[in-house]
């Protein structure tokens, strides 16, 4: 027999087509839901998207049928608008000053009363209404179809044991590898089964079946040159133009930003593959934020763009000119002439809808503060010959609305696991000095 879902306000914001996700079960949308959403519909977020999405969705359907009795889905099940008879709500629930949550609540107890040989979901992102639902005999589940557990995530690389002569394959026409589980781009430490200090780093070509050694790189135009396997594996794909989607996950200090920076700059003003080198970020505060801030676009920006000016600085060797710049910005010139020229640009991600991107390297750092819905919209701007990287850290998230299991960042690694053109680094090591990798472990 199907189910019934009842849908709390939240699912709504967090992907406006949630009700399609069901299969052929009931969805019932309170209408104190839709009473909430309309307090969103003016704001300019992504919740205020979402909100106004969703009503626009909810308009046209409600043109194929009766809300009240139900609309076919096309997923096979139908969805209801339902709502009390009164506002009375059974007094246990009144616990709470948030008068929405418990009419919601109270609507998904007289479901369950109505349709006692069916069973009733309610399904909130709201721990505490889950832990509420339970306490009054509701079963209660989170919602999100695209969740990924931390340990299950694709890290993008493995050891694989093998024959001293395989290591040899590896390095003239590629090692033939018939292993369960291998996704095109995964990179691969070999390891002589005889001597175990023999290896050797490559990277499996999914069309061709075999593993081949990566290429010596020259050092990069900074002098950059990788610290440990994982971040030669990332510098591969940040320097593989075949490759146009490259997501670095991996702890603070482990180098994501600074390769990618490097990768990009190289490409830009030393192989001219790309027209321009463009560094975005979402714009959220670690801890209580200071308020508005004064002056121009530019000057707004400068406090959150900081940490990218920090690693162009380090990248074009001026940290030693800190104490002859009298505006206290190391290698401030420099960046000023890069972005002068067109070389560089660095800008928010609020100004990225509506843009088309042809031809650059994208950089978005932080991208563990986005939703999944975000990573699609700055995806879908990439034109021809752009190449898009996404760095982030899931344990270190300033943005309310997701956390390690939905953001857009493990969402990404997911969806794009053994495409072609995509490819993946958990990066584990810390490089930035010996106190940031202790303090990342330890604290």
């Amino acid at each position: 027999m199907t189910k019934i879902f009842v849908l709390d306000t939240n699912v709504i914001l967090h992907e406006p087509r949630a009700p399609m996700r069901f299969d052929d079960n009931d969805v019932v949308l309170p209408i104190y839901v839709i009473e909430e959403l309309d307090r969103f519909k003016r704001d300019m977020s992504e919740l205020g998207r979402n909100a106004r999405e969703f009503s626009r969705w909810l308009d046209q359907l409600r043109l194929t049928g009766s809300l009240t009795d139900g609309v076919p889905l096309a997923s096979g099940g139908k969805l209801r608008v339902a709502f009390l008879p009164s506002r009375d709500v059974p007094e246990g629930l009144f616990a709470t000053p948030n008068e929405y949550d418990n009419l919601i609540l109270a609507t998904a107890m007289a479901q369950r009363d109505a349709h006692g040989d069916r069973k009733v979901v309610f399904v909130t992102q709201d721990t505490n209404l889950r832990i509420r639902a339970d306490a009054v005999g509701l079963h209660a589940e989170d919602y999100d179809p695209g969740e990924v557990q931390m340990s299950e995530l694709y890290v993008g690389h493995r050891e694989v044991v093998v024959q001293p002569e395989d290591l040899q394959l590896a390095f003239e026409g590629g090692l033939a590898l018939d292993l369960p589980g291998l996704f095109a781009n995964e990179y691969l430490l070999l390891r002589d089964a005889l001597r175990e200090n023999h290896t050797a780093l490559a990277r499996y070509d999914a069309d061709s079946g075999k593993a081949r050694a990566l290429p010596k790189r020259r050092e990069l135009a900074s002098g950059l040159t990788p610290r440990n396997k994982e971040q030669a594996f990332a510098l591969d794909l940040l320097l593989d133009d075949d490759i146009k989607l490259v997501t670095l996950v991996g702890k603070a200090g482990t180098g994501k930003t600074l390769l990618a920076l490097a990768a990009g700059l190289h490409k830009v003003t030393h192989e001219s593959v790309y027209q321009r080198l463009l560094v975005s970020r979402p714009i959220f505060p670690l801890g209580r934020d200071i308020g508005f801030l004064p002056g121009t676009v530019e000057e707004k920006l400068d406090p959150w763009m900081k940490p990218i000016y920090d690693n162009v600085d380090f990248l074009l060797g001026l940290s030693g000119q800190r104490a002859s710049n009298p505006q206290g910005r190391r290698g401030t010139a420099s960046i000023d002439s890069l972005m002068e020229m067109g070389v560089l640009e660095i800008e928010p991600l609020t100004y990225i809808r509506g843009r088309s991107i042809p031809n650059q390297f994208l950089l978005v750092d932080e991208a563990q503060n986005l939703t999944p819905h975000e990573v699609k919209t700055i995806l879908t701007r990439a034109g021809e010959g752009t190449k898009v990287v996404f760095t982030g850290d899931p344990y270190q998230i300033d943005n309310p609305y997701v956390d390690t299991t939905n953001n857009g960042l493990v969402h990404l690694v997911g969806k794009f696991k053994g495409q072609a053109i995509a490819g993946t680094v958990t990066l584990t090591r810390g490089e930035r000095s010996a106190l940031a990798e202790l303090s990342a472990n330890l604290l």
